[in-house]
């Protein structure tokens, strides 16, 4: 058993009266990728941000390698983040930037690279990610939406981070583009050693990706286990989500 990366321990968040995380308990191991599942609304992207810091739980605990950063210092928790990548969900790419100052952003803001340094390892993360170096000079609304995941993948792992994010990342994009993109991932995270948390509806992405999977609802990790265990299981709320199916105990609002 590897060694605990990401250590969550009796989450709450709410935003007025809305409870969102009700008491998530879920543990992240070295090198793991887990694949976070759940409906729309269910506290998945709030999850992430309590564990990147930029929101702060109402009750609860957050480890990184042993480190309590709930309530941390901003020194540690500065030191923490910078361990961390993002692949955000739309891309989110700055319009007023070239392709390659996207990718090498934070080495641009954050470790105060030159700039003829950074474009060079730009170019090389691009290539990585399977675009060519004619693409770095490139605004990113003359790509297309495949193209602009894989940018975000290459800003997403250009400093080599310990830990990386996933935010829904095929949404947007057709079944070949988005298993491309799923190969990508794998191939970035384990050529990085990372450890890997992942959100997503698209279930042919949780099987290409996860080593284990957890299920989110009403504000707590309700099941979790390999994919193959989840393709098994019994559980009436994971078989509903699964498969795409209207009745079961998951009821959605209209």
């Amino acid at each position: 058993m590897a060694e605990v990366k990401i250590s969550i321990r009796n989450l709450y968040k709410a935003f007025g009266k809305k409870q969102v995380l009700n008491g998530v308990n879920l543990d992240v191991r070295t090198g793991e990728s887990l694949v976070v599942i759940g409906g729309s609304g269910t506290g998945k992207s709030v999850l992430i941000k309590c564990i990147q810091g930029l929101l702060t739980p109402d009750m609860g605990s957050i480890k990184i390698d042993g480190k309590e950063i709930v309530g941390a210092r901003e020194s540690l928790r500065s030191d923490i983040h910078s361990k961390m990548g993002m692949l955000f969900q739309g891309g989110a790419l700055f319009d007023s930037l070239s392709v390659w100052e996207n990718v090498a952003f934070s080495l641009l803001e954050n470790r105060k690279t030159n700039r003829e340094k950074a474009k060079t390892e730009a170019v090389r993360v691009l290539r990585q990610v399977g675009l060519a170096p004619d693409v770095a000079d490139l605004s990113p609304s003359e790509l297309s939406g495949g193209m602009q995941k894989r940018v975000g993948l290459a800003r997403a792992v250009i400093t080599r981070p310990e830990i990386i994010f996933f935010d829904e990342p095929t949404t947007g994009l057709d079944p070949i583009m988005a298993d491309v993109i799923n190969d990508l991932i794998i191939e970035s995270a384990k050529g990085l050693g990372a450890t890997t948390l992942t959100i997503t509806h698209d279930m042919a992405s949780v099987r290409k990706i996860a080593d284990r999977v957890a299920m989110l609802y009403k504000g707590k990790i309700i099941w979790q286990g390999t994919v193959k265990e989840m393709d098994k299981t019994d559980d009436p709320y994971v078989r509903q989500f699964i498969n795409g199916c209207s009745q079961g105990p998951i009821k959605v609002e209209i």
